[in-house]
């Protein structure tokens, strides 16, 4: 097959001295084609790969991870703290005994330790509100994890209807070089026999020439979405990526027109868009973190305690003169404390009313965005139902314009083999029904892409 191509490429080449360039994009492509694994990807199985893969999901699952991080800090938050100090000191010249607290001129050792703990008793539960809106924030980001998989999943599935549009509209365009090729051989050996004018084949030989560019535009075109898909799955661009071509693309199972009303499909998306969930829950949070900020304006009470003991060469026992012994002094100074420290706050320069206000601010702004994306929901569906209502019409008008142009090209067919019909009337034929047969193809996947995306808006998954 491909060097069936290349060699009828090269023929038009030479005819139509089309420049060297065009003949490298054909080889380039031709290349391209031949390194091609016979692996196929089915849709599903592109949506399983992407969904392990794809960047803008692992960014996502990243934002979920750091609100489980925050979730976690702040329940370990409400547990007592704990500290534990080892101090040494050296000291020369006149300095504080640390044994007896006067002033002497000498130089010691001392060695000190303690522990401390506190707690917080009550702070109007500003702590339980925090954990609270924390949960809430986790969850939130946990819809948003499922609309970026949600997203990415659409995009797979558009992306891999557009790459058998593209692969379909080759086939129709090397269906219309082969024939255009077939009809110049017909016509030069016409012309050798002196049956019909020079200029027919120099028409056909620029049909032949227009018709292998517009091939060599389809084949660029399914090297795009194929580029686009690899990025979508986060492929190697040398890795392979054949897509498994459905039997029947036209028995592709789509929802009636009447599933999917766009007020209906505007009510089901409010309850099962992740987007407008994660919203809702984000909105909880705010709130609750709106309340925590209005506990820290009033008293906090919490509980504390330390241990603490100490050590220096200076200590003489009075009778001997000699240093207390370690283990004594250790003994000797263990101290122990424990109390309760009431906080009140006074003024701080408003800025805890500040960050209150501002909490309350943000319920309003997010509020805000949910309904700014609901209005943004409600105006795609109603447009992806308009341009499905379109896009039925466009497939059915254009199924009639290929059995019309057929006809007229068969017409055509029989009046220029009997020379009733100049060339150039016959190419014109021709290119109307190859136009015809294109617009066909794409009027045919974008109803099943507009009504996809419905479906697709109605329950949160696609499929093939």
């Amino acid at each position: 097959m491909l060097s069936s191509q290349l060699l009828y490429f090269w023929n038009v080449m030479k005819i139509s001295k089309i420049p060297g360039c065009l003949l490298a994009l054909c080889i380039l492509f031709a290349n391209s084609a031949a390194l091609k694994a016979q692996d196929t990807w089915t849709l599903q199985r592109s949506v399983d790969y992407a969904l392990q893969n794809n960047i803008s999901i692992k960014q996502q699952d990243v934002q979920k991870r750091y609100a489980a991080l925050t979730l976690r800090q702040n329940q370990l938050s409400q547990l007592p703290t704990l500290g534990a100090a080892v101090q040494a000191q050296l000291g020369s010249g006149r300095n504080i005994d640390p044994y007896t607290n006067v002033y002497v001129t000498q130089s010691y050792f001392n060695l000190g330790g303690g522990a401390n703990t506190n707690v917080d008793i009550f702070n109007w539960f500003a702590k339980r509100n925090i954990i609270a809106a924390n949960k809430y924030e986790l969850q939130a980001q946990d819809r948003f994890l499922e609309k970026a998989r949600n997203d990415v999943a659409f995009n797979i599935a558009s992306t891999f209807l557009q790459l058998l549009m593209n692969i379909e509209q080759v086939h129709v365009s090397e269906l219309q070089v082969k024939l255009t090729t077939s009809q110049l051989d017909n016509t030069k050996k016409l012309v050798i026999a002196g049956s019909v004018p020079e200029s027919n084949q120099a028409d056909l030989e620029t049909k032949l020439a227009s018709d292998s560019v517009t091939l060599i535009t389809a084949q660029n075109n399914v090297i795009m979405s194929t580029l686009q898909m690899k990025a979508y799955l986060n492929l190697s661009f040398d890795q392979s990526y054949v897509p498994q071509i459905p039997e029947n693309i036209s028995e592709l199972k789509v929802p009636r027109l009447d599933e999917v009303d766009p007020e209906m499909v505007y009510s089901s998306s409010q309850m099962t868009n992740p987007l407008i969930k994660g919203h809702d829950l984000r909105i909880k949070s705010l709130q609750r973190a709106y309340a925590a900020q209005k506990g820290y304006l009033y008293p906090s009470l919490s509980a504390n305690g330390a241990l603490n003991t100490s050590y220096t060469d200076v200590a003489k026992d009075g009778a001997t003169g000699k240093t207390i012994a370690f283990n004594q002094q250790v003994n000797n100074n263990f101290r122990q404390s424990a109390g309760l420290t009431l906080n009140i706050p006074i003024l701080n320069g408003w800025q805890q009313r500040t960050a209150v206000q501002r909490a309350k601010l943000d319920i309003t702004n997010q509020q805000l965005t949910k309904d700014q994306d609901l209005q943004t929901l409600r105006q795609d569906i109603y447009t992806a139902h308009a341009n499905a209502v379109a896009a039925i019409q466009k497939f059915s008008a254009s199924s009639k314009g290929v059995d019309a142009s057929q006809r007229a090209y068969d017409f055509a067919t029989k009046r220029y083999n009997l020379g009733l019909m100049n060339t150039i009337d016959y190419i014109t034929t021709q290119t109307n029904l190859f136009k015809a047969q294109i617009d066909k193809v794409s009027a045919q996947y974008e109803f099943i892409f507009r009504m996809k995306l419905l479906e697709f808006y109605r329950d949160q998954k696609i499929s093939l």
